[in-house]
This record gives C-alpha cells, structure tokens and sequence, in this order.
C-alpha cells in the first residue's frame, strides 16, 4: 500500500515551474524534507515516506530538470547553490520554518548546504551515502553515464539499464527490484515508451568542472553543521564515500552517528532495516519537547 500525498506545484525565483510530493500529516510533529540525488527524483523515496508518513510530514521535490518540474534553458543553473534557493522558496510556499532534512547524495550536500546558511532551519540532518570529500572513481562512474538521454523501447529494456548501471551497488536485485527501480527513475514519454526522467544537460556543468557537481571544499559546510543532529548512512560498497572520509568526519562531529548499510554501494535505498530504523530513531529526538 502505498502513502497518499498532494501535489505542490510553485515557481522558481527565475520563474520555473517546479514540483514536489507533499505527504501530509496534520498532527505530525516534525516535517522531512527529502532530497534526491544527481539523476534521481521524488520517487525514490516513495518507500521511506509510506514508511515515515504515519507519524510524519514529508516534502518531496523533484529538482529543477527532473522528475515533473520543468528543464531550465540555461544549463548552467544546474548546480546545489540554485536548488538550495529553490528549496528556500518551497518552504516559504509551504510556510515551514523548520525541518529535518534527508539528503541522498547530491541531495546530502544540499542539505549541509541549508544548515550552514540557516542553521535555525534545520533540526536534524540525514546524510545517505554522501560526505564532505567525493571518492573521484565514484564521481568518474557517475560522470561516464549522465549525458546519456536514454529512450526505450519497453520497460523490460529501461530495467535493464538500471541493472547495468547501478546492479554493483545493488547485487541482490533481482528481476522485480529492477524493474521497479525503473520505474522510480524514468518516466513514460508521449508514446508510452520510457525515458530516464531528467535533463541530460544536467551534465554540462559537470563537464565543464568537477567543483559544480561537487563544490571544492565541503569541510567548512559540515563544520558549519556541528550543532546540529546528523546521521550519517555509508553504503558498505560506496565509492562515493570512503570510510577515510567518515573517519574524518567522526573525529570533527564527536556526536556524529554511523550507519553502514550491508550489501549497498551509491547509495541505499534507505528501505534496508539498517538504514531506515537508523532514520527512525534520528527524527524521533529531533522531534521538539
């Protein structure tokens, strides 16, 4: 069974139509904001909010170029700095002034992001699979396949990209997990045939230099963070984030808490036990007295 949630629909500062999932809860006491990763979309965390929704509110955007929100004409906006300023206008549009944030991935350093520039914002912060420092083989991996604007010719044949491309973070899917994995990440075009649910010129910027798919130096922004409650999640084959890094980011957070994920790599779907009692556990103390 899956959670109900309403569609929002609002515009960028620069006049983009934009998306996102609101699961409502009128007796929650904490809202989630949860934020997908490079490629990804709202849909990834259809399982987590099914989960979280009785007790919790969550919002859900699709970022600029991905999902149902529109592709912007200028590729150069798509970068964390411009989503983090949208995810500022949907929260005034939704008048939260507070959150918990899960941040997969692209989505983890959107969420240092928000805390280091409204620390008051934030009440706790999950961080899925992603850390101030990028392993550059995972970042190379992601790189050799985003440009690619995929159309296919069935479902079968778009599982089996998701297979292809992500089956070593995943070595336990089997047939029905890929399938609906590819349903999570495309979207069916005007024929019926599927095609991966975002702006292949998402990829530009990236191209063009490291630093705009992942700022030079992430140290000051989880610095910034230390007051605040994190989780950190590691998928155990992660080649994004190196256990150095989370060594690293322990030693600078005392009050850091770990989770490895078993059997995952970039990045859990956060519906594994490990992960999801993990977040449980993290929004239920940011919740306030």
């Amino acid at each position: 069974m899956t959670a109900s949630y309403k569609e929002i629909h609002y515009q960028s500062g620069d006049g983009l139509n934009l998306y996102a999932r609101d699961y409502a809860n009128a007796r929650a006491p904490l809202a989630v904001l949860c934020l997908h990763g490079l490629t990804r979309n709202s849909a990834d965390f259809a399982e987590l909010c099914r989960r979280l929704h009785p007790r919790y509110r969550l919002i859900v955007p699709d970022q600029r170029g991905r999902g149902r929100s529109a592709y912007d004409p200028e590729a150069s906006n798509y970068h964390p700095g411009i989503y983090v300023e949208d995810m500022q206008i949907l929260l005034r549009h939704l008048g939260l002034q507070r959150v918990a944030v899960v941040g997969t991935s692209m989505g983890g350093i959107m969420a240092m992001m928000m805390a280091a520039r409204q620390p008051q914002q934030v009440r706790a912060i999950v961080l899925n699979d992603i850390g101030p420092e990028v392993d550059p083989a995972g970042l190379a991996r992601i790189k050799a396949y985003v440009d690619n604007a995929h159309v296919f010719d069935d479902w079968e044949a778009a599982a089996d990209y998701a297979e292809s491309i992500n089956g070593i973070a995943f070595p336990g899917y089997g047939r029905a997990d890929w399938l609906r994995f590819a349903r999570n990440l495309c979207i069916a075009d005007a024929g019926g045939r599927p095609r991966l649910a975002y702006d292949d010129r998402i990829s530009r910027p990236i191209n063009d230099s490291d630093d705009n798919a992942v700022p030079p130096d992430l140290w000051p922004l989880f610095d910034a963070c230390a007051a605040i409650p994190t989780l950190l999640i590691r998928g155990e084959f992660s080649d994004i984030l190196s256990r150095d890094c989370v060594a690293a980011m322990r030693r600078r957070k005392a009050d850091l808490q770990v989770v490895e994920v078993p059997g995952r790599g970039h990045a859990p779907m956060l519906d594994e036990p490990a992960a999801f009692n993990a977040i449980a556990k993290r929004l239920q103390s940011a919740e306030p007295a």
